[in-house]
């Protein structure tokens, strides 16, 4: 489902700032090497986490769900000089491909790619998140939230994506395990106290939340 209209995506992503070289290639390449390029982040959804990175100037950052690295690239446009960017993904076969990526990136030296179950990984991880960046598996955005949320620091961001999940969370006809999943996630994180949220409908949907 897409939320605008091919002119109007167009016309929003002619007024944003463009990609750069490194983020073209990847988004051609995994257009047409990848399977299921359309969870790549893109053009768009890339400068709205870059904009926020920049907002937020994180010196520790955790993604959880790496795919290709567009995403994390552009989180760490915005990331503090001697920062550092923390990406996970189960995906040994990318794995290669995604790390040549960030070593083309002027970030290289700042970006830890660990391959493996992000359940495992994390609770080992002994950093403080000032941006915590969720995009992995739906069934488990819950459990990735209660795994971080204490070690992310007081006015800290997580930001979710695909909370929208192709508009099938407001489609009472729909209930299979991720769109139930995603369900569960927005309403918990509507009604957490240790959070302020907001839901941006932006691509297939940010939650973007704001520890308190």
């Amino acid at each position: 489902m897409e939320f605008l209209s091919e002119d109007l995506q167009k016309y929003v992503e002619d007024h944003s700032e463009p990609e750069s070289d490194l983020l073209q290639q990847i988004n051609r390449e995994t257009h047409l090497h990848v399977l299921k390029p359309r969870m790549l982040s893109g053009h768009l959804q890339g400068r709205v986490l870059s904009m926020l990175s920049h907002m937020i100037r994180p010196k520790n950052i955790l993604e959880i769900g790496t795919y290709t690295g567009y995403a994390a690239l552009c989180m760490a446009e915005g990331m503090q000089a001697e920062g550092k960017l923390i990406t996970i993904d189960n995906n040994e076969e990318l794995a290669m491909r995604t790390k040549g990526y960030f070593d083309q990136s002027e970030r290289s030296g700042q970006i830890d790619l660990h391959v493996g179950n992000a359940l495992d990984i994390i609770p080992a991880l002994k950093e403080k998140w000032d941006l915590v960046f969720i995009d992995a598996d739906k069934e488990n955005y819950s459990n990735y939230f209660d795994l971080v949320i204490n070690n992310v620091n007081k006015g800290g961001f997580i930001i979710a994506d695909n909370v929208l999940w192709s508009g099938k969370v407001f489609d009472k006809s729909k209930s299979d395990k991720d769109t139930e999943a995603i369900r569960a996630f927005n309403q918990k994180m509507h009604t957490d106290s240790r959070v302020q949220n907001v839901l941006f409908p932006i691509r297939d949907g940010l939650m973007i939340l704001r520890k308190l």
